[in-house]
């Protein structure tokens, strides 16, 4: 099958690079990312420590454009892989390659390639590397535009798993047609979209039910007027196989069951003079997309399924991010998914108001909620899985001093809903930035974070913490930094960090050392878990 589709790539590209030909100036663009950590014993934290004490992600990628013509590649080494990537994410190798020409209705691709088809849920490949996450797909994609009324994808290949191809096939097509365009409407738009994507993975695995093809479906609707926007999709994702919770019993002799995942999302959002307002409610139930079936690793994912909730930056406020559930099965406990939803809030008080004063005044405020699914096939809500409720204001009292006030009660379930005692949080953060001269600034952190309520043994989950942050600039060239976050009234563990950086035209350079605490590594809503280390950090970034 691979051989195959190499000589299909092979043949597409040499079509492709006939078609390139152009008086254009070309030109070549290119970019390293490297990071390396040095691990150290540390009897504090039991962090984990690899026989090399060793570990580095390395990434080079180079692109030409030439005209309607583009090509590039990737090339990944790991020597071994940082603590907390997937295992199968080792060696060296060249593992993106593509060629593609576009004009201003065709587009065509061959090699590897990025896409999602609506928001995501039914299918998206993409590349994030904090995740340790590429399944880039090994194969070709059309598209064809017509004066913006209609956009017709198809796309083909085999998924990325690790540093190679998998052997799963992945087909499907996108539709999105403009109504607006098509009747002339200028204030108001109106698209209707849908997908279609076929999965094919021989079985290795005995399943009640199972087929070795999946096929799964996307409806979608768009509709925008006057600052007004409504986004609804419904998903049918196709076959999902999960645990079989009965095996073993009442002459049941399959380990897996089929489960059909489906998927409900409605986006409603108005911004207009200042004011943002975006309302989100979804449900999931069995979501979880796989590449190879039943493999646990985080990179093992074909569709995109954020949590929708505030995404924090500051230490103490991600602690314990919120995941989206996409499905438990298992003999004690069954977790179909999750329904719920968000309320985001921005308003911009302006200059020479009352409120805004002779500067300004951003306000923004966000809730979000989401539980079980109390019955399979409903959407009865059971238990809290997770709980946020946060308000923050940023504001600049002179041209030197500006200062960012945040509040988050977080309210979250360690028994992924299996049990309805949660655990709750208050944390208050102050972020403060003064700026000496246009070339000198320092910025501070102090942040707190107090619960009294606890639904987890883990000890060094209990007590109060407390973190702080100084950062100090010497633009445009150089930062150094510190910072501390202890669990003050638990263990007494302090996860310090400090470190210097260097930044001349394209290229940064940054080292650090520090301690760091076992937990989550999240981006754009997804998350992958990270044991605890200690050690130094080297990391170079350079692009030309």
């Amino acid at each position: 099958m691979k051989k195959s589709l190499i000589i299909l790539i092979a043949s597409l590209s040499s079509s492709l690079c006939a078609f390139g030909q152009s008086d254009d100036k070309a030109f070549v663009t290119g970019s390293l990312e490297s990071t390396t950590n040095w691990y150290t014993e540390d009897n504090k934290t039991g962090a984990r420590v690899p026989d090399s004490h060793f570990g580095t992600n390395n990434y080079v990628k180079v692109d030409y454009y030439s005209g309607q013509f583009t090509a590039g590649v990737q090339m990944e080494g790991y020597f071994p892989a940082l603590l907390g990537y997937p295992s199968e994410l080792e060696g060296v190798k060249l593992t993106n390659y593509y060629v593609n020409w576009q004009d201003e209705d065709f587009q065509v691709t061959a090699g590897t390639f990025y896409d999602q088809f609506g928001s995501g849920l039914l299918f998206r490949s993409w590349e994030d590397r904090p995740l340790g996450l590429n399944n880039a797909l090994l194969g070709a994609r059309f598209v064809y535009n017509f004066k913006d009324i209609l956009s017709v994808k198809g796309i083909w290949g085999l998924p990325r798993y690790g540093m190679e191809a998998s052997e799963t096939q992945v087909r499907g097509a996108d539709l999105i047609f403009g109504v607006s365009q098509l009747l002339g409407w200028d204030e108001f738009g109106l698209s209707l979209e849908g997908s279609v994507l076929n999965r094919y993975e021989e079985l290795s695995i005995q399943a009640d039910g199972g087929e070795p093809y999946s096929t799964g479906y996307s409806a979608r609707a768009n509709v925008d007027w006057k600052g007004l926007s409504v986004k609804t999709e419904y998903v049918d994702a196709g076959d999902k196989f999960y645990n079989n919770t009965h095996y073993g019993q009442d002459n049941d002799f399959y380990p897996y069951t089929v489960k059909r995942g489906n998927a409900q999302l409605v986006e409603i959002g108005y911004n207009n003079r200042g004011l943002g307002v975006l309302v989100s409610a979804r449900r999931l139930e069995w979501m979880r997309s796989e590449i190879k079936l039943q493999d646990l690793s985080t990179s093992n994912m074909l569709n995109y399924v954020p949590a929708l909730c505030n995404q924090y930056t500051y230490m103490l406020t991600t602690l314990c991010p919120y995941t989206s559930q996409t499905g438990i099965a298992g003999n004690t406990f069954t977790n179909s998914g999750e329904i719920g939803g968000q309320i985001d809030l921005f308003y911009n008080f302006r200059r020479g108001t009352a409120i805004g004063g002779k500067r300004g005044m951003k306000v923004h405020a966000n809730f979000s909620t989401f539980y079980t699914i109390a019955e399979e096939g409903t959407a009865k809500a059971g238990n809290l899985l997770y709980r946020d409720f946060s308000a923050d204001v940023e504001k600049y009292f002179s041209r030197k001093f500006k200062l960012n006030m945040l509040y988050s009660m977080q309210e979250y379930s360690h028994s992924y809903g299996k049990e309805k005692p949660t655990t709750l949080s208050h944390i208050v953060v102050a972020d403060m930035l003064y700026k000496f001269t246009p070339t000198f600034s320092t910025r501070m952190e102090l942040q707190y974070l107090y619960t009294n309520e606890y639904a987890s043994t883990d000890e060094s989950e209990k007590g109060d913490w407390m973190a702080a942050l100084i950062e100090v600039n010497f633009a445009p060239y150089w930062s150094i930094w510190g910072s501390d976050m202890v669990n003050h009234g638990g263990t007494g563990t302090h996860y310090f960090n400090g470190g210097v950086s260097y930044a001349r035209s394209r290229t940064r350079v940054a080292l650090g050392f520090g301690r760091f605490k076992a937990g989550y590594i999240c981006s754009g809503g997804v998350c992958r878990q990270v044991p605890a280390y200690s050690g130094a950090n080297l990391q170079i970034t350079t692009s030309f």
